[in-house]
């Protein structure tokens, strides 16, 4: 039997006074890459804020690792990238290895002391994400892509079993977009990371993440990408040649 790591059900929720999602339903279980698409203004976003609890819930429940979310407490066991920060000004005082560090002392306890496997948790996902070689760089110095990785390594570097990006790939270009990609699917598929990424990228991300969920306020669809191209009921969505145009590219 799968475990189920995230349960949503019936979930309403609201944002600057508007009702965004309305009778969610969904779980999510270990060793998933799920891809959350759809439109801008659809909800995506606003699925991860009450996810972790960031925005109201109108009604609905959610649980996390089998606890309800209002009493779970392990946020050490997620791992969370939000949307792409405004660049680092170039003359920011903070290195890749310092920024990395600062999500170990995120999963740390008062009071907040450096461990020696600290060291070897840091070196370890240097080296993962292929970032070691420019450890002493200033972060305002490196390009979009590298930025990203070194949040991802930030948000990785405790050893998460839930792995949550929200659009992380918006300011990049195709190429380093589809980079990024692979990467979190390699972190899923080799060492074990069940991940949820926000993307409104509904072609490319079909090439990576092992199900699709596409939300327009509600679910419209949760699957695979090749169930997706071949449904008859998102052809009548998105017409189709719409569809065409979504699948085309996988």
């Amino acid at each position: 039997m799968p475990v189920e790591l995230v349960g949503i059900r019936n979930l309403t929720a609201r944002y600057e006074g508007m009702e965004v999602l309305k009778g969610i339903d969904l779980k999510v279980f270990a060793g998933d890459y799920l891809a959350v698409v759809g439109p801008n203004g659809s909800g995506k976003s606003t699925l991860i804020k009450a996810l972790l609890g960031l925005v109201p819930v109108r009604e609905g429940a959610i649980t996390l690792f089998g606890a309800p979310q209002a009493s779970f407490d392990r946020w050490e066991r997620i791992g969370y990238l939000p949307q792409r920060l405004k660049a680092f000004n170039p003359h920011f005082p903070a290195t890749v290895e310092e920024i990395v560090r600062l999500g170990l002392l995120a999963g740390k306890r008062f009071p907040k002391r450096r461990a020696r496997q600290d060291d070897a948790d840091l070196e370890e996902i240097l080296q993962w994400l292929d970032i070691a070689p420019i450890r002493r760089r200033l972060i305002g110095e490196l390009s979009g892509g590298q930025q990203q990785r070194v949040l991802l390594a930030r948000a990785m570097v405790n050893r998460p079993e839930l792995l949550i990006l929200d659009e992380p790939t918006t300011a990049l270009d195709p190429e380093t977009r589809e980079h990024f990609y692979g990467l979190v699917q390699r972190l899923n598929k080799n060492h074990g990371v069940t991940v949820i990424l926000v993307t409104h990228d509904s072609a490319t991300i079909g090439r990576y993440a092992s199900r699709l969920l596409y939300v327009d306020k509600g679910v419209v669809f949760d699957g695979t990408f090749e169930a997706f191209c071949r449904s008859p009921e998102m052809a009548g969505f998105f017409g189709e040649y719409g569809q065409h145009l979504i699948c085309q590219r996988h």
